[in-house]
């Protein structure tokens, strides 16, 4: 079924590993999903996958193979999947609320 609003607040929390939790829609091979980091969490491993997301609240650095970058609420994050974009988000705040769109 097509839909055109997601209601997080009807969603459950999900969580992969500790640290992050995760409320998420599928559709059309798109997934859409609101993520939390908690305070001190750091990646243990390189992502390879893309994302497009908006940082709406607390602030976290991205290591692009050892190249550093600050987001801050209100920025817009947008990385390409693969190796060159390979990627370990650090929370840098109390916490990281973001929304972000990846491929299902």
């Amino acid at each position: 079924m097509k839909k055109r609003k997601v209601s997080f607040e009807s969603m459950p929390w999900e969580s992969a590993i500790t640290g992050v939790r995760f409320k998420a829609h599928q559709q059309n091979g798109r997934k859409l999903r609101l993520v939390e980091f908690a305070q001190g969490f750091v990646e243990p491993d390189w992502c390879l996958k893309g994302h497009i997301g908006y940082l709406l609240e607390g602030e976290m650095e991205i290591d692009f193979n050892g190249t550093m970058i600050e987001f801050r609420p209100g920025d817009g994050i947008f990385i390409e999947p693969g190796e060159v974009d390979k990627h370990k988000a650090r929370v840098k705040s109390d916490f990281v609320r973001l929304v972000l769109v990846e491929e299902a």
